[in-house]
């Protein structure tokens, strides 16, 4: 059975004498909580060091809420897993939205109206066939991902199921092995925008720009609060060329998408009440999750009406990709001629100068062919999603002219 569970490799440099805790995908074990936790997703451990905010919400209600947005599919080990519908073309988790500073670090402010539960709480596994899909948990975070950073870019990605964050845990070297298409990088200068979707590169790019940039993991604990620290701020001001705006986390009442208003912005983010009885009305099987939802993971949101309609949003996505890939590209060999200037302008022997130059030279050879094999990795992933994209509009014709025949058929009974 082929499916995305990745292998979890986490390396903590400890300080303090504590520890971190990964659980095997394959058997669910928690070593903190001294047992097996395969079944239930509302025993999966996210529980620790956290003060609860906002009012309370049962795993019942919380089932019932995300239901209308996706589908809940039975998948071991973790039980009860969520996979969201309608999400657009190579969508991510933590894509549609922006980053705003709080007093808990950098928060994620979703697009999406759903958004105020799988972002903050649980975490986000991939599998090939079913695509993206959410692990329940119940400590609220600002944002549960790793990040990466250059002065040129930076890149998040969601933690893993089974990385557990904890009080007294030393995150000053905390490494982790996501697959590099996971990530999403931009550059630098676009990280306080609001539709960050917009300049998301096509992760073709990942693995390039995974060696560019370096971890910029900064989680820590402030009176007993989780606080994602990620890129560094000053870093942040000096790419965009704007000040940073701290907010102030404010409780909503009610379900639905983050509002800023002034200073403060109403998240909302309740208690998680565990309930070993709770699941969901309706959910599918794994097996029956990966045959149907695959085929149409790649389409845009409902909103686009007509399988045509879908069909041009993705062409359009596709285009959009190209030229930021291209864009970026050039931009990258232009920094590098630009860093072999200053380096030359510093040096007076002509021998050394000589030796930089040609030292540049293998290493914008290296870039060029790096970046051509970006292109055709783009080109055959965009060649594939076609092909998909043309087989789902197909099938439809095929059973909508046969809803048709069935009709006239039964008129003429």
């Amino acid at each position: 059975m082929k499916n995305g569970l990745w292998i979890i490799s986490l390396v903590l440099l400890l300080a303090t004498g504590c520890s971190a805790y990964v659980s095997s995908p394959e058997t669910g074990y928690y070593p903190d909580m001294g047992g097996q936790y395969g079944g239930d997703p509302q025993q999966y451990p996210q529980q620790y060091g956290q003060q609860q905010y906002g009012a309370d919400m049962d795993m019942d209600s919380m089932y019932n809420y995300l239901a209308p947005y996706g589908n809940w599919v039975n998948m071991q080990p973790y039980g009860y897993v969520w996979t969201p519908r309608h999400m657009g073309y190579q969508w991510r988790p933590y894509s549609n939205g922006h980053w705003v500073m709080t007093e808990y670090g950098w928060t994620w402010v979703a697009n999406e109206p759903w958004g105020a539960i799988p972002f903050h709480y649980g975490r986000w596994g991939y599998d090939d066939y079913m695509g993206w899909y959410w692990v329940p948990g119940t400590t609220w975070g600002p944002a549960w991902v790793s990040w990466r950073g250059s002065d040129q870019y930076t890149g998040w990605a969601p933690l893993q199921p089974g990385i557990e964050i904890r009080v007294g845990m030393d995150f000053g070297s905390l490494s982790i092995n996501i697959p590099s298409r996971f990530w999403i990088f931009l550059q630098t200068s676009r990280f306080q925008d609001r539709d960050l979707n917009r300049y998301a590169l096509p992760y073709e790019r990942n693995s390039w720009l995974f060696n560019y940039t370096s971890d910029r993991n900064n989680y820590a604990f402030r009176n007993n609060r989780i606080y994602n620290g990620g890129i560094d701020i000053d870093l942040v001001r000096r790419a965009t060329r704007r000040e940073v705006r701290q907010y102030r986390i404010q409780d909503a009442r009610r379900p639905g998408r983050a509002t800023i208003a002034g200073r403060d912005i109403q998240v909302y983010r309740p208690n998680l009440r565990l309930n070993e009885r709770a699941k969901p009305k309706t959910f599918m099987n794994a097996e029956d999750a990966r045959r149907e939802l695959a085929p149409v993971k790649i389409f845009e949101p409902k909103d686009q009406s007509s399988l045509d309609g879908q069909a041009s949003a993705v062409r359009r996505r596709q285009a959009d990709e190209r030229a930021l890939l291209e864009r970026t590209q050039a931009q990258d060999l232009k920094i590098m001629q630009r860093k072999r200037d200053m380096e030359i302008a510093k040096i007076r022997d002509n021998a050394e100068k000589e030796k930089i130059k040609l030292d540049h030279q293998n290493k914008m050879a290296e870039l060029r062919k790096q970046q051509q094999d970006e292109k055709l990795q783009l080109v055959e992933r965009h060649k594939k999603d076609s092909e998909v994209v043309k087989q789902v509009a197909k099938k439809a014709k095929v059973k909508k002219q046969a809803v048709t025949v069935k009709k006239k058929k039964g008129n003429k009974d």
